[in-house]
Order: structure tokens, then sequence, then C-alpha cells
């Protein structure tokens, strides 16, 4: 079958070759999918260049384990493990194996029954495949870190991001008032999401406004953990989930420390997280797309041979939500 094979940490147009590889083969508690759309995420180029250097710790320290990166799929089951019980043959299905083998940049890829739910009945195959681990991040951020509750003030900072654009739905969906932050270009977008106000970052010193929060998403942006605690009230939250960085060693991981070490000394809670892609929160987010209270936001859609030129966009760091993959 064709699929992206990644030989080494680097440039995508340098280690990721469009080639023939092997079959996967269906375990027992898997399912095997028919690809028919993936998307990028700031995941796949990280992993692929192997930056920041820190995490070469978890996926390999002088190549990648994976062979196939790509960590979303919206497609068909062509085969099911002895051990699955709620999925059959034809089944149409979205999910995201991200950390637990990826594999999604191919023709067909193997996944665990436990990380794949039925597609949203509304969305094409490229829409829905734009949802799982950016959708998934914006909901455990919201809901089980930030502990987001209905009348609730939030920001969320990159609201025009893969993350950001789910997060300012999820969030309005739950009854908070939301402010969005994002560049001038996409502040007509962000507003057509709901958000509430929306501040323009390259205009304004998010800092300075007399708002305070109770909940700050960080999903983009260089602030600092004190930048983000003047914004919220003393018993606020700040969940980051990554934020941009020039730091080829470590990222934006010294503002995770800081903000960890930071947080038993003051009132506010101070956290960060990793996403755990799961079936029930695919269910949850199939729910909200069905009743038209997310949509997910396409800036461009290439074809599988160009999943190198797809990252390479996204690395740029322009791209208004989601960047989708026909294959």
């Amino acid at each position: 079958m064709k699929a992206i094979a990644c030989h080494g940490y680097g440039a995508p147009e340098d280690v990721l070759r469009f080639t023939d590889v092997d079959e996967p083969v269906v375990t027992d508690d898997e399912v095997l999918v028919r690809v028919r759309a993936t998307s990028v995420n700031p995941a796949d180029w990280h992993l692929v260049r192997g930056e920041p250097y820190i995490a070469r710790l978890q996926v390999g320290l002088r190549r990648p384990s994976f062979r196939v990166p790509g960590c979303d799929v919206a497609g068909q089951v062509e085969a099911v493990g002895e051990n699955v019980t709620t999925l059959q043959l034809g089944d149409e299905v979205y999910g995201s194996p991200f950390l637990r083998g990826f594999g999604a940049f191919a023709e067909r890829v193997c996944i665990s029954e436990k990380l794949v739910a039925p597609k949203p009945a509304n969305l094409s195959f490229d829409h829905a495949a734009t949802v799982p681990l950016a959708a998934s991040t914006a909901l455990q951020g919201l809901r089980d870190h930030g502990r987001i509750e209905p009348g609730h003030r939030v920001m969320v900072i990159g609201a025009s991001g893969g993350v950001g654009t789910f997060a300012v739905q999820i969030a309005k969906s739950i009854g908070a008032e939301v402010t969005g932050v994002c560049s001038t270009r996409n502040v007509d977008m962000v507003r057509s999401l709901g958000a509430d106000q929306v501040i323009d970052y390259t205009n304004e010193d998010v800092t300075e406004g007399g708002q305070r929060y109770d909940l700050v998403l960080q999903a983009a942006g260089t602030l600092s953990p004190s930048d983000c605690r003047r914004m919220l009230v003393p018993t606020g939250t700040l969940v980051q989930i990554s934020g941009d960085s020039g730091g080829r060693w470590i990222g934006a991981v010294d503002r995770l420390v800081v903000a960890r070490l930071l947080s038993p000394f003051v009132s506010q809670r101070l956290v960060s997280f990793t996403v755990r892609p799961n079936k029930e929160d695919l269910q949850a987010l199939k729910e909200l797309v069905e009743a038209r209270k997310i949509t997910p936001v396409i800036d461009r859609t290439y074809s599988l041979g160009e999943v190198p030129e797809a990252l390479r966009y996204l690395e740029e760091g322009h791209a208004r939500g989601k960047v989708a993959v026909t294959v």
C-alpha cells in the first residue's frame, strides 16, 4: 500500500517519502481502517523533526520508533480483530492513534478499538479527519484540566489554530463567555465561531486589559506563566497546551516546568497535559458536531503524497483552523 514513510529526523521534505510499505496486520483488539482522509497537526512536524530534542526520549533517540507518522484518521472498517465488539465491517469511523503507533499517513492503518468511534454523520471524511486530536485536546483542556463551568469567563490564546477553533466552540457550547486571541486577519473568523470578544494581539497587549478570567487556555504564543496569571482571577486556572518557541532542546517545555513549579505557591491552578484520545471523548465530540455546536474549520486540503508540503505549511504558523489530507 502507499504511505508516507519516515526515514529519520529532519525537515519533512528530506526525511519523508511517498512509497510502498507493507499492509498492516490487525490484532485481536484492533480494527483495520481504510483511510479516506487524515490531517496534519503540530505534533506531526515536531515528531518528524525530533524537536524539541527532549521529545526523542519518548519516540526514539536516533530515529523515530514509528515508520509511518500521522495522528488523525477517518475512513471505513475493512477488518476487525477477534475481541472487537463495537464495530463491524463497513462502519465509517474516525479516531486518533496519537502515541499509540501513529500510522495515519497511509492508505490503511490498524488502530485500537478504544481509539475510534463512529464518524459524525453530518461530516465528510475530510472534515471528520480534522477533529480527533485537536478537538480532543480542546475538550480535555477545558473540561478535565480547566474544570470549565457555565458562566465562566474563558480566554483562548491561539483561537484561530487547530485546537483554538475547537476550544472556542466547545467553551461556548458549555455556556462560557469566551474571549479569543488571534492576529488581525483571523478576527472575523474567530468571531464567527461564537467568541463574545476577540483580541487582536498585534494591536493590543492582551495582559493589559481590565478583564480577568476564570480560565486561560494557552494553545499558542509566547506568554510566560506570570503573564497569563495576571489575566486570571485569584482562583482561576491556566491550562498550557503548547506555545511557540524557537528552542530546539526543550522548546516550550521550560514554560510548562516553570508553571508546574510555581503552582503550589500561588492561589491559581497552573496545569499542563498531554492529550489522551479515547472512544468516549470521540463520541462526545460526535454528538457536539451532529448538534452543530462545533464545526471544523479547514484552511487547506492536500493529497497523501503532498504531506511534506502540508507539514511545511503548518510549520509556518499561519494556518487558520486545520489542514486536511485526502487519501
